[in-house]
């Protein structure tokens, strides 16, 4: 990628014998557009010593060698020997595994800016699509600070499965929209919990004996359905599923076993989709219930949702 980018006039190597290969920011008119600033408003990119640089907000797309790193973390090139920037290895392991186009690029909301808006002018610049779709998450917090290991405040998964259902721990983070903060208190897990345990207890009264059909699209309300294609509104899509749970108990206390029974399979598709789907026990067994088959509709505007802009929401996974 580094030799495309320098025959197409984006990229440049130091003239200061460092061995460093800089991306041409002002070379790729579209730089910023991800996060909508201009060039002469960012600061300047501090991955390298500036001097070999013909702008400041250059970027490095090869590193050379320093005096005392391991010669194992460093290869040889025409202009050196070093390692690649951070920026052009995701680039090349998406080129490498997902392909020059692939539909979905996910991270959290501080990638934005400027690792994902230099994956973007890199890759592109190469001539590859790269990502169709953006989806940047924001954080778990506690106290109202950024979980890390320098604060001291990270919760591992390993030790709260100890006393938390993985169930509920996945349901806890799914459950809030992926731009939405989640802020972690002691009392969370515990109304993740009930949460479940609501959705468990009808199923168990509607299907006593792990009555699942194999299910369709034609199983996902409409309504739920609209909110999963509106940026994926995961608490609107949930509110569906709780007005069918209060639906299939009504029924279920009316004597109404067959409409109890329906809402049933509409609630297991549902919580299917979302990844919630209470696991197979002894009154819940059914083989089929991975089998769910929901196919979207066709997406609308990537870029429209509710009226206004989609395209930028306010870190780094890959989804091909």
């Amino acid at each position: 990628m580094m030799h495309e980018l320098i025959e197409r006039g984006h990229a440049y190597a130091a003239e200061d014998g460092s061995g460093d290969v800089y991306f041409d920011v002002r070379s790729f008119p579209r730089y910023g557009e991800l996060t909508r600033q201009s060039i002469d408003d960012m600061a300047e990119a501090e991955d390298a010593d500036p001097r070999g640089k013909r702008d400041p907000r250059d970027f490095a797309l090869w590193k050379g060698s320093k005096e005392g790193e391991p010669d194992t973390a460093s290869w040889d090139t025409p202009w050196g020997r070093g390692r690649p920037g951070w920026h052009l290895e995701c680039s090349a392991m998406a080129r490498k595994y997902l392909g020059r186009t692939f539909d979905i690029h996910g991270g959290g909301i501080d990638l934005r800016f400027p690792h994902h808006e230099n994956e973007i002018a890199q890759s592109k610049a190469c001539g590859d699509e790269y990502a169709r779709y953006w989806m940047h998450n924001a954080w778990v917090t506690v106290q109202g600070e950024k979980m890390s290991k320098s604060l001291g405040n990270s919760l591992v998964v390993s030790q709260i499965a100890q006393h938390t259902r993985p169930l509920v721990l996945r349901y806890y983070l799914g459950a809030a929209h992926y731009r939405t903060q989640i802020e972690y208190h002691e009392g969370s897990l515990n109304e993740a919990e009930t949460a479940v345990e609501r959705i468990e207890s009808f199923l168990r009264r509607a299907l006593p004996d792990g009555d699942i059909r194999e299910l369709t699209s034609e199983d996902i309300p409409a309504e739920f359905a609209r909110c999963m294609d509106d940026d994926l509104n995961v608490s609107g899509a949930l509110a569906v599923v709780y007005d069918t749970v209060r639906a299939g108990n009504t029924a279920l206390d009316a004597g109404d076993a067959e409409a109890a029974k329906a809402a049933a399979w509409r609630v297991v598709a549902m919580t299917d989709v979302l990844g919630v789907n209470p696991p197979t026990h002894g009154s819940l067994r059914s083989p089929r219930r991975s089998r769910l088959r929901y196919r979207r509709p066709p997406p609308r505007h990537p870029h429209r949702s509710r009226g206004r802009c989609r395209r930028h929401p306010p870190r780094c996974s890959v989804v091909a």
